[in-house]
């Protein structure tokens, strides 16, 4: 059943594994990497109680040494601060590590962006695995390279490109996954159908059912279609240059929503959700799509338990936050629009009074 989709970045190119009870071969996966010195796998304490014990075991089992650190749950410690800590207790190993170590990512987001960090900048750099446990990391920040922590400042504003040796996904762990964050990865889904597939736009709506039950199969199905999408964006476009800006649909007018909101007020994905609805009505009203694309669009995202409706925006200011948006770019917001299904491009000549009756009609 399990699903293998290539990343190819030359001689950065990884392997992204999908399927049920994939966790146990983490061991075999760590030991295909080649050369592996001492293993370190960074969890943050939610993860590490659930999936920890049975990641280390596959490890040791294929012969390793291997440390876990963990770190407590939550945004708020995507940070500097609990980067400087794991950095402490990684140079305090014995024997001390070199760029022989390993290091493995188990987690969603948070996790992920901040062991590949950790990698990126230890000794310079060492190899590293990817283990998501969360439709969102496993469907989009699982490729592509992205780490990173959080500033004051903004979300994700230190951090590097840094390919891992290779992803592990095992669909089980969605089973521990509460339903709301569920649904928050399958907006990206949905993103990734309007970018790119309109058929998978089908597959959702036709496995909804499938989908929020966990089926092994489907949610296998599900994330290696998106996992292959996303994979041919990061491929043509490693470094953020051109066409990888598509990934940002929905997220211009999402991530203003979801400042506005307050982190925690709704998921990223459930603002995302949101965003991309908009972003069908500013194309309506440039008349690159008809109406029909919303429809269809907010259809998928209701058949999975997405909200497309939200009371109490207030879209002058969240016109207000878009502005300040690091992809905005000398002041100019930048609006990612379909032009069909499966289709986007990239605009900047989008007037305000079109965004804002966009927002509008959110509410």
């Amino acid at each position: 059943m399990a699903k293998t989709v290539r990343v190819d970045l030359g001689p950065r190119s990884y392997d992204v594994q999908v399927g049920p009870e994939l966790l146990s071969l983490l061991g075999e996966t760590a030991v295909r990497v080649g050369g592996i010195g001492q293993v370190v796998v960074i969890s943050d304490s939610t993860v590490s109680q659930l999936y920890g014990p049975q990641a280390t075991d596959s490890l040791v089992a294929a012969g390793l040494n291997v440390k876990l650190l963990e770190f407590p749950a939550g945004e708020a410690n995507k940070s500097l601060a609990t980067a400087g800590r794991l950095y402490d207790e990684l140079f305090a190993i014995e024997p001390a590590i070199d760029r022989s170590c390993l290091i493995i990512a188990l987690g969603g987001g948070v996790p992920g962006d901040m062991a590949g960090m950790i990698a990126a900048t230890a000794l310079r750099g060492v190899r590293w695995l990817q283990s998501p446990t969360t439709l969102l990391a496993d469907v989009d920040a699982s490729v592509g390279g992205k780490t990173g922590v959080d500033h004051l400042a903004g979300k994700n504003l230190i951090g590097a490109f840094h390919q891992p040796s290779g992803v592990v996904i095992d669909v089980i762990t969605l089973k521990t996954l509460p339903l709301v964050e569920l649904r928050s990865g399958l907006a990206e889904c949905v993103k990734h159908a309007v970018i790119r597939d309109a058929s998978l736009l089908d597959y959702i709506e036709h496995n909804a059912e499938g989908i929020l039950a966990c089926d092994e199969a489907i949610l296998t199905e599900l994330v290696a279609r998106n996992v292959k999408i996303k994979a041919g964006v990061v491929s043509a476009d490693e470094r953020e240059s051109g066409q990888r800006a598509h990934l940002n649909f929905g997220h211009t007018v999402g991530h203003g929503i979801e400042a506005f909101l307050g982190y925690g007020g709704a998921t990223h994905g459930q603002c995302v959700a949101l965003g991309m609805i908009a972003a069908c009505r500013i194309s309506e009203r440039k008349g690159l799509v008809d109406a029909s694309v919303r429809e269809r669009i907010t259809h998928t995202l209701a058949s999975v338990g997405l909200e497309t409706k939200v009371a109490g925006l207030d879209s002058g200011e969240v016109w207000r936050i878009m502005q300040h948006d690091k992809k905005a770019r000398a002041g100019t917001v930048r609006f990612v629009l379909p032009t069909e299904l499966g289709t986007v491009d990239v605009y900047d000549d989008v007037p305000e009074k079109d965004v804002m009756e966009a927002i509008s009609m959110l509410g």
